[in-house]
């Protein structure tokens, strides 16, 4: 079966399954996934733990014979398969098919997984196998849009009650770092036992923690979020991520979105070769049907000179040209908009 992170704790009081698969690259959640496993595992009395890490030359028997093996102490055990990469390969992926035609007594296997590409969590053969008789967690980065019902969600079981603004504020400055908003959270539950979480709580606890990444930048812009498009930049000048790297992410975009709008154009192939999927494939054709393909072709252009400012051959200040260069991707006159980078 498939659950969502937020319904594993009930799955498991349900009983255990003999396998599950947990995958993702969203730290915080992958790891209180595991936590939910194990502490469900050590309930149910499964006294040994052990762990495999797959890794080049693995050798994928040992989970063939691990099935067939008992336990050391003759105790339940659970076995931890840690798989980074998420990919098993041809001799990995058979081998975790047939263990999950016959699971090993006594064990509950648990991998953990990095992110799985579309194409594998829809067809690859192991996992199909796993959601059949055990459980699959696809774990998800929470959005800005999503990150304040998480809060609220995650403050209220801590015994707190936010605002509507107290949460909102509690999101912006944790954006992009769950880890960081998870220890504010716990930082208010000790500041304030149990309560109201008001906004003017949240602005004198609670440090500017968020975190950005390129890509984060890129998906505001298609989406035309030019406050957050302004955020994102600044944290990334804070961070002190390169221009140059900032001006590829968004030059691959606008290369992009001059494909799309180009006459004759075909969105799925054009995105199916970009690799695009989650909000970036719902925000690309989108962003394409804000301007004709003139546009695109012109901020392109522009992306080409941005790129001569960087090195030092054209007049500018690198970071002015890339706020302006987001924020016009965004579709937003940059006139509007106040400069916060220094």
């Amino acid at each position: 079966m498939r659950a969502r992170p937020e319904q594993l704790s009930a799955v498991l009081r349900k009983g255990l399954a003999p396998v599950y698969l947990l995958t993702g690259d969203e730290p915080l959640q992958l790891r209180e996934a595991q936590d939910a496993v194990r502490a469900a595992a050590r309930a149910a009395g499964y006294g040994e733990r052990e762990v495999l890490e797959v890794e080049a030359g693995f050798d994928w028997d040992r989970l063939g014979a691990m099935a067939d093996s008992l336990s050391l102490f003759g105790d339940r055990r659970l076995v931890e398969l840690r798989m980074p990469g998420g990919r098993p390969g041809q001799q990995g992926g058979k081998a975790l098919a047939a263990y999950c035609e016959r699971p090993a007594e006594d064990t509950v296997l648990m991998i953990s997984s990095g992110r799985l590409e579309p194409k594998v969590r829809k067809s690859a053969a192991w996992v199909k196998a796993i959601d059949q008789v055990g459980v699959v967690v696809e774990i998800w980065p929470i959005g800005p849009a999503e990150l304040p019902r998480w809060l609220t969600a995650r403050m209220q079981a801590a015994g707190l009650r936010p605002t509507t603004d107290a949460a909102a504020l509690l999101a912006e400055r944790s954006e992009g770092n769950l880890m960081a908003a998870a220890q504010e959270v716990d930082k208010l539950r000790l500041l304030l036992g149990q309560g109201e979480v008001t906004l003017e709580t949240v602005q004198a606890a609670v440090a500017d923690s968020a975190r950005y990444d390129v890509f984060d930048l890129c998906l505001a812009a298609l989406q035309g979020d030019s406050r957050r498009v302004v955020r994102i930049l600044n944290g990334l000048h804070e961070e002190g991520v390169e221009p140059v790297l900032v001006l590829w992410a968004l030059a691959r975009e606008l290369r992009v979105l001059v494909r799309l709008s180009a006459p004759g154009s075909n969105p799925e192939e054009v995105l199916r070769r970009e690799r695009a999927f989650g909000p970036r494939k719902t925000a690309l054709p989108a962003a394409a049907r804000r301007g004709r393909p003139a546009r695109w072709q012109a901020l392109l252009a522009r992306a080409a000179r941005v790129d001569r400012v960087i090195k030092g051959a054209a007049a500018g200040r690198p970071w002015d040209e890339l706020l302006h260069l987001s924020l016009a991707i965004a579709g937003t006159r940059t006139v509007a908009v106040r400069t916060l980078i220094e």
